[in-house]
């Protein structure tokens, strides 16, 4: 064999930085004569090898290293320890030299001490899990003697870290999904934006310069180093095409190998180019993790029979269930003991861990496997007999549990009649037909019907999924095998899994081809109704709207049900969007569907609203406030929050959001619950109540992040920066801001743009800064580029007047200002809300003339007292006294700006009621300063120099300080010398600093 004369590139470790960290402190102490050992325990496929290899690599240039690993057959291998220095035949992929007898403690450890006398001594010792006992108590007592002045370190890695007390263990993770999304780009050839470029353990100075690190010592013929969870350059796949992967397809591989390297690559390596640009269905199930399996199962030929069989029913108890949710506790005891098991093992292995050798462990009601992996590789590895009879074992348990609580079921007590005709036998259980398919030796186009049709109501969404995903497997003609798998997809989507939802649809493929034979009517349309779907809540709005409208055109002839979902879900897209003739067309084109009473008043008084005939429009809301239905469906329920909100009447979209969200708490879907939680958290913060949106806004995004809905996080970190807006702090404002900003931008969620940047100019106006806020609000308000959405121009309209008044408007602005309050009149007008008013006459006090003003003021209050809302009443009192005091009328600025400063407390407004206490004590009155109450510096100066001071520390000019509190230049020119003197400070620098942050 010639050898080769290029020098692979160096080996790159995914998500291993934490471990590497470790080993290198262990080589760093070995070459300062400081011996040691440590435990790498793993599953298999985790990289235990690759770190292994990756610490020999660094240790080269230092010294000589002894490389050990167990027999291919992963048995118990007499006298597997240590072999010789590590040399050409092991440099070069080979295997390694035939094990020694058995040795003792005593001659292991002058085995380990002799290479060490010159130079540091690694000893690598690979899958110790699989050597006899002896040989693992002699290398554990070896181990465990070293420390300093050994210059000896013992690196092992193992399949747990049970056999080794006493010795260091460090439990490897799987793969985060960065470190596994950077990974599969490059084992794709792809590059993704920001991925992870790997982690290399590289030797500290002083290792041979050049020294070619050698392949994973472990590693089987022809395996590449990126099957044990590294990638190099020599060993990266061919790209997948110009296309690149498709990102449904890297989901699904990501989702499938749950963080394994060593399966990712060989799931990836197994998967043609055109799959894995999803130009042609992905198999089902994924080949490629037959060698990680069969490791897994290495592990079972050790167990007694016993558990071998508990084992096998527990995997197979899983197939019915949804995914992650473990095996019910009783029906394993039941199965247990039709197979004759002894009862005190049963009791011993489902409530410990230990008689399943940790396999198994116990959760409540549930049973689940230690390892994700560990369940596949049973079944993998059990015969097919075994297999077989298992699953027909536990759908005959099943049939007769379904049987006993069947409501048709005799009973003693009732006896049938002698001439009574004989009964129809009661269905079988859903999860006992799931059962039977897998039993099944191969495609049978009955069972799969079977199961096609027991799929409904009233089973969970996921077991349904499950159960057509089943179906699929067995039917024999393509189209009806992509159109069960797009079923499946559609209930996997609303269970709240969209990843399997898509890796389901991956499936279907593109479009079934000709020679497959023509798909069901009714399921044509299908796979694009799901795919519009999934991207109402996680891609671009416009993409899910022209998706939805051309699965509504293939669904209407024969599926009206869903053909109308897939109007409405387009019309919320186009709503999303800020799109008002896109939602007018799909809600037109609901009036060719059959809808009910219920949903017509909805979709023709929306229609009507936005087409300009309000009176006609808000008659026909009114009839949807109270949806009818025994339960009423949640989204109907939202329907009616939304037209409570258009009609202005936000008790009613209160109580409306309430009743959704303890439907669909109630009767689900999962996937609604986000959209449940924003709609009542939107509402409540029309009403004023804060604290109420802010806490349902925070269950809405966990809830969102955990079914995968970006764009629902969107909405709800918009609403979050709103109600932060209030309460504060800042930091929450913008930093929720920013996250809706984020996510909202690329995917075209006007709406969510629109309310993150109202709140952004909300909390500015809050610090005292209406020219930031002004900037923020008019290119929502106004006509042009940049417009807000449809349905919140004008609600943010009274906020930009307010903003661009006080931060000191231009001549030529007051038209504006003037069109933007007359349109906010006509709307006013229109609507039921209760603070319109109030807030149309707050704007015409801002631009009233002073002998105006006042009048305008009092108008505005007294519009307050016929309607709830503390938080905008206060802002109307904040602003009249801050009037009165410019006006040097501070003796009667003193009401209003108490009374503000109350109901700002009232409604936990903290950052507002700052404002109002420090325009309080601007006019004479004495507030209580809780961060000044230890005597301060601030405590040193008036309340007017303290404003100065304030405004000065967060950066603003004197001209800017005087345009902010209404004062001349030369004004604060003269309280900033007093304040420095006071202070004893000499630059702005200074005083920012001494006065700190401002919230």
């Amino acid at each position: 064999m010639t050898p080769s004369t290029t020098a692979p590139s160096p080996l790159r470790l995914y998500g291993r930085d934490d471990e590497l960290a470790a080993l290198r402190s262990l080589l760093e102490l070995l070459w300062r004569g400081e011996g040691g050992a440590l435990v790498l325990a793993a599953p298999p496929g985790l990289g235990r090898t690759a770190l292994l290899r990756a610490a020999a690599d660094a240790h080269r240039g230092r010294g000589p290293v002894l490389y050990a690993t167990a027999a291919s057959t992963g048995r118990s291998v007499p006298g597997g320890g240590p072999v010789a220095p590590l040399g050409p035949a092991l440099a070069a992929g080979l295997a390694p030299a035939a094990p020694y007898p058995v040795i003792t403690p005593e001659a292991l450890a002058r085995r380990l001490r002799e290479p060490g006398t010159g130079h540091p001594l690694l000893v690598c010792a690979d899958d110790a899990h699989a050597w006899d006992p002896a040989s693992r108590s002699a290398l554990t007592v070896a181990a465990r003697g070293l420390g300093p002045g050994s210059r000896t370190a013992v690196l092992l890695s193992a399949a747990d870290g049970t056999g080794f007390a006493g010795l260091p263990t460090l439990h490897l993770a799987p793969l985060d999904e960065g470190a596994a999304s950077a990974l599969l780009d490059r084992l794709t050839g792809g590059t993704a934006l920001g991925a992870d470029p790997g982690t290399a353990l590289v030797a500290a100075p002083g290792a041979t310069p050049g020294a070619a690190p050698g392949p994973a010592p472990c590693a089987a013929p022809g395996m590449t180093p990126a099957a044990s969870g590294t990638a190099s350059g020599s060993a990266l796949g061919a790209a997948p095409g110009a296309e690149g992967i498709d990102p449904v397809v890297r989901a699904e591989l990501l989702r499938e190998a749950a963080g394994n390297p060593r399966l990712l690559a060989g799931l990836t390596g197994r998967l043609t180019p055109g799959q894995l640009s999803g130009r042609t269905p992905l198999p089902f199930p994924l080949p490629g993790g037959e060698a990680v399996l069969a490791a897994h199962a290495e592990r079972l030929d050790g167990l007694p029979a016993r558990t071998r069989t508990l084992l096998l029913l527990a995997a197979a108890a899983q197939e019915h269930e949804p995914e992650d949710a473990g095996a019910d506790a009783l029906l394993l005891l039941r199965a247990g003991t039709r197979c004759g098991l002894p009862q005190d093992f049963l009791d011993r292995a489902l409530s410990g861990a230990a008689a399943t050798d940790c396999l198994l462990q116990r959760a409540g009601s549930r049973v689940h496997f230690a390892h994700r992996l560990v369940a596949r590789a049973v079944l993998h590895h059990a015969p097919r007999s075994h297999r077989r009879a298992a699953h027909e074992l536990l759908a005959t348990l099943l049939t007769e549990a379904g049987d006993r609580s069947s409501p048709g079921a005799p009973t003693s007590s009732s006896p049938s009649p002698p001439d009574a005709p004989a009964a129809a036998p009661p269905p079988v259980p859903l999860a006992a037909l799931v059962q039977r398919a897998c039993a099944a030796s191969g495609p049978d186009a009955e069972l799969a019907a079977r199961l096609e049709a027991a799929a409904g109501a009233p089973f969970p969404h996921a077991e349904r999924s499950a159960a057509l995903a089943r179906a699929a497997l067995l039917s024999t003609e393509p189209a009806l095998r992509a159109a069960r798998l797009a079923a499946a997809a559609e209930q996997a989507g609303l269970a709240g899994d969209p990843a399997l939802a898509r890796a389901l649809l991956a499936r279907t493929g593109p479009r079934a081809p000709a020679a497959a034979g023509p798909a069901p009517e009714p399921a044509r349309g299908l796979a694009p109704y799901v795919h519009g779907m999934l991207a109402l809540r996680s891609g671009p709005a416009a993409d899910a709207h022209e998706t939805l409208l051309a699965a509504a055109a293939l669904l209407g002839p024969h599926d009206p049900r869903r053909a109308l979902d897939a109007l409405l879900g387009a019309a919320e897209a186009a709503w999303a969007a800020g799109d008002a003739l896109g939602y007018l067309a799909a809600m037109n084109r609901l009036a060719r569907t059959p809808p009910t009473a219920g949903l017509e008043h909805y979709r023709a008084g929306m229609c009507a609203v936005l087409a300009g005939r309000t009176a006609e429009g808000h008659a026909l809301l009114r009839r949807c406030l109270d949806p009818a239905g025994d339960p009423v469906a949640p989204a109907a329920l939202l329907r009616a929050g939304v037209a409570a909100l258009v009609l202005g009447d936000i008790a009613a979209a209160c109580r409306a959001g309430a009743r959704a969200l303890a439907a669909v708490r109630t009767r689900g879907p999962d996937a609604l619950l986000p959209q449940a939680l924003e709609h009542l958290a939107y509402a409540e913060l029309r009403a004023g109540r804060h604290s109420g949106a802010r806490a349902h806004a925070l269950e809405g995004l966990h809830a969102a992040r955990r079914t995968g809905q970006p764009n629902s996080s969107a909405h709800l970190h918009a609403v979050l920066a709103l109600a932060a807006s209030v309460a504060g702090p800042a930091e929450a404002c913008a930093a929720h801001a920013d996250a809706a900003l984020t996510g909202a931008g690329p995917h075209g969620l006007v709406q969510a743009v629109t309310l993150a940047t109202w709140a952004r100019a909300r909390a500015d106006l809050a610090a005292g800064r209406p020219a930031e806020a002004a900037a923020r609000l008019a290119p929502l308000v106004g006509t042009g580029p940049g417009r807000g959405h449809f349905a919140a121009r004008m609600l943010a309209v009274p906020c930009w007047v307010e903003a661009a008044v006080l931060g000191g408007r231009q001549p030529e602005e007051s038209r504006e200002l003037q069109a933007a309050v007359d349109a906010f009149a006509s709307w006013a007008a229109r609507t039921a809300d209760p603070g319109a008013p109030a807030q149309l006459a707050r704007c015409r006090a801002l631009l009233a003339s002073l002998d105006e003003a006042d009048a305008r003021y009092a108008e505005a209050l007294d519009h307050h007292g016929r309607a709830d809302g503390d938080f905008e009443r206060a802002r109307t009192l904040l602003l009249y006294g801050q009037w009165l005091r410019r006006r040097r009328r501070t003796r009667a600025a003193r009401g209003p700006l108490r009374d503000a400063l109350v109901a700002f407390q009232c409604c936990s407004a903290r950052v507002w009621a700052d404002r109002a206490a420090g325009e309080l004590r601007a006019a004479g009155e004495p507030v209580g300063a809780p961060r000044d109450a230890a005597g301060g510096p601030p405590a040193a100066l008036t309340p007017q120099q303290l404003r100065i001071a304030r405004c000065v520390a967060e950066g603003a000019t004197n001209r800017e300080v005087a345009l902010r509190l209404s004062l001349s230049p030369r004004t604060v020119d003269h309280h900033l010398r007093n304040v420095f003197a006071a202070l004893g400070v000499r630059s702005r620098t200074e005083l920012a600093r001494l006065l700190g942050p401002v919230y």
